[in-house]
């Protein structure tokens, strides 16, 4: 529905632990103008200039918490907010190179009175600053 807004354009950026980069992340929002309980959110198809990201190399932070998306199934009392930002951490060691880079993204979500639930989508280009 508001697939536009899905990938916001600040917040793209390598990340880092214990001085060692170890992938990027990016703000996401809902697709959905009613927002979600996070188990309803059963995932984001991410690729960056071509390379794609397997789910268990991603993490989900909102409200403070950080998430698989294998616990996003079990934070039943959750609700993401239609507007608010969350984060998407994609785990690559070295993380990206500064520059322009081609985004496509893909959000899942599975409401129980929508049987093949819906997607939202996004192709992009962003920049990655150092």
């Amino acid at each position: 529905m508001f697939d536009k807004y899905m990938v916001m354009t600040r917040g793209f950026q390598n990340t880092s632990q214990n001085g060692k980069i170890i992938g990027f992340e990016m703000k996401v929002r809902i697709t959905y103008y009613r927002g979600v309980f996070l188990p309803l959110l059963t995932g984001f198809d991410v690729a960056v200039d071509g390379e794609k990201f397997k789910p268990e190399n991603m993490r989900f932070t909102y409200g403070g918490h950080t998430y698989t998306f294998d616990e996003i199934g079990k934070a039943e009392k959750v609700h993401w907010d239609f507007g608010e930002p969350a984060t998407l951490t994609i785990l690559k060691p070295g993380g990206l190179k500064p520059g322009i880079h081609d985004l496509e993204v893909v959000q899942t979500v599975k409401p129980s009175y929508m049987p093949n639930g819906f997607t939202g989508s996004t192709k992009r280009k962003i920049t990655l600053v150092a």
